[in-house]
């Protein structure tokens, strides 16, 4: 029997074949339809990726220069050398997202993540939003990384005594410039994820694994010069933290007017909710599940064990740098690198410098990945223009989306001063958190028949953990994030009932069979 179904055919509606339901901008798209549209040819991913794959893309993504700042910054600033356990606690808060993530992904092994996973449980509109926020996200963070990346790479080349001119520099300081690096690197990066994700896995493995062995020697030789006297004590005294004013606030302070303390018990949860971000990334495995050979097995393997590989890192980087330092009296903008120097030792800064330049490389390529399958899945339903749901005869690639994302983010990165984005924003993606443990639930509910190869553990427990930790995190952002996630929300809105919602291939096909089908 054909697989077409477009908007010029469908199939008879089975018992759980085809959607049932038509409840306007809350229909769903059932599994089967999902698993359905990626058997027609022209929008079909190439299988190529491994287990291994996988979770070298999720270390890829999350480990980045974080590890090498963020650590000892937020040693100094909020948890001491307790800071270790902010991130154990932070892998925990992960944790209970990614078994939601691993039981959709093994359930829906379809390119998009949590836009595919809400447009299965809650529904056509939610599932635009979550997944037109995504792609901005992901968009702005890769701008980012790249400005950040091209830092690095002029420091380098500055102690190698080649300097690029000012106006090709970017934009510093009042000085309008194009950062040439960033712009080149998104478009290098770019080309490698047209000709394929064996390709772009491969890259990744090999930059990957340069990062790694760098964190490790950095850990390894840092481990020698720990003094056993920085870790007192390991738990700093309680302090209250002085509050900010204004839109730059948390959202939970203007409130209920609550401050958090710096140090002491309450540090470690404060850090925590910092350091969480760091984590943020791990999610992006969920969009390359359509391109995986055995996604019911390999994407939870890969989704997990990346998140357990990067807070073994984390830990690991924390400790050392709160030992071979005091805490209070790390740097806060090259604490890692500072903390050699002051053991005799700045070889290690450029060492460290190297690494970081490299690890963002691995973070810009996978963040252009997941927002190229997010947009495709997208344009697949027909939300977006199906044009960019065409895959290359060749290299089985969503080649129109990758290009199309690729070049703005590279027009972005070119004229983005970082100073101005220096703070990501990160409740879209707490948000798509929030949405895919509701989504499990649901699912379980609505349909206990599907075979799921990974099931999430204690639910409804966990997910209602996830979301409230989730919402917690959320709590902590500044009030002009969420005004900045308000105008996206409201963007996308326009978007939808100016163009998806009339092109929706499932309000199509709800609309073919008519009104007798289209029932709950």
């Amino acid at each position: 029997m054909s697989t077409q179904h477009g908007p010029q055919g469908h199939r008879p509606p089975g018992p759980h074949g085809d959607s049932r339901r038509d409840r306007g901008m809350f229909r769903t798209k059932t599994v089967e339809e999902s698993i359905r549209d990626t058997e027609e040819p022209e929008h079909s991913l190439k299988k190529s990726l491994s287990a291994l794959d996988l979770t070298v893309f999720g270390v890829g993504v999350v480990i980045g220069t974080g590890i090498f700042v963020l650590t000892g910054k937020i040693a100094k600033e909020q948890a001491g050398p307790a800071v270790a356990v902010s991130f154990v606690v932070a892998g925990v808060v992960c944790a209970l997202a990614a078994l939601c993530y691993a039981e959709f992904a093994s359930t829906v092994p379809v390119a998009g993540s949590a836009y595919t996973f809400s447009y299965a449980s809650l529904g056509e509109l939610p599932a635009w939003i979550i997944g037109w926020d995504l792609i901005l996200e992901l968009a702005l963070g890769c701008a980012v990384v790249a400005v950040g990346w091209s830092g690095y790479v002029r420091s380098l080349l500055d102690t190698a005594g080649l300097h690029l001119p000012p106006a090709l520099s970017g934009t510093h300081g009042g000085r309008f410039g194009f950062d040439l690096l960033a712009c080149l690197l998104v478009l290098v990066l770019t080309a490698v994820l047209v000709l394929g994700m064996k390709l772009s896995s491969r890259v990744t493995t090999v930059v990957v694994g340069i990062k790694v062995t760098v964190v490790l020697l950095v850990v390894i030789a840092g481990a020698f010069f720990i003094s056993g006297a920085n870790y007192q004590p390991f738990i700093p005294p309680s302090r209250p933290a002085a509050g900010g004013g204004g839109l730059a606030a948390p959202l939970s302070q203007l409130m209920f007017g609550f401050t958090p303390s710096h140090f002491g018990t309450m540090g470690i949860f404060a850090a925590a909710a910092v350091v969480f971000f760091a984590f943020i990334g791990f999610d992006i495995v969920a969009t390359a599940a359509e391109e995986t050979r055995i996604p019911q097995r390999d994407v939870p393997r890969g989704i997990l064990g990346s998140l357990a590989i990067c807070t073994l890192l984390y830990v690991a980087v924390s400790v050392v740098v709160t030992g071979m330092e005091k805490y209070d009296l790390l740097s806060v903008d090259a604490p890692l690198a500072d903390a050699f120097k002051h053991v005799g030792y700045p070889f290690f800064a450029d060492v460290i410098s190297f690494g970081a330049a490299v690890g963002l490389t691995s973070v810009c390529m996978i963040l252009l990945l997941g927002q190229s399958r997010v947009f495709f899945a997208m344009s697949r339903d027909g939300l977006l223009p199906q044009v960019f749901s065409r895959v290359h005869p060749k290299f089985g690639t969503p080649h129109r989306s990758t290009i199309v994302l690729g070049t703005v983010v590279a027009v972005v990165s070119g004229f983005t001063s970082i100073d101005v984005l220096a703070e990501l924003v990160n409740i879209g993606t707490l948000f798509a958190f929030v949405v895919v443990a509701v989504g499990v639930i649901l699912l379980r509910r609505s349909r206990p028949d599907l075979p799921r190869a990974f099931r999430t553990p204690l639910v409804p427990l966990i997910p209602a953990l996830s979301v409230l930790a989730s919402l917690w995190l959320m709590l902590n952002l500044p009030a002009e994030t969420w005004i900045r996630f308000a105008i996206w929300m409201v963007i996308g809105f326009a978007v939808y009932f100016v163009y998806g919602r009339g092109h929706s291939r499932l309000g199509v096909r709800t609309e073919d069979r008519g009104p007798a089908d289209a029932r709950v």
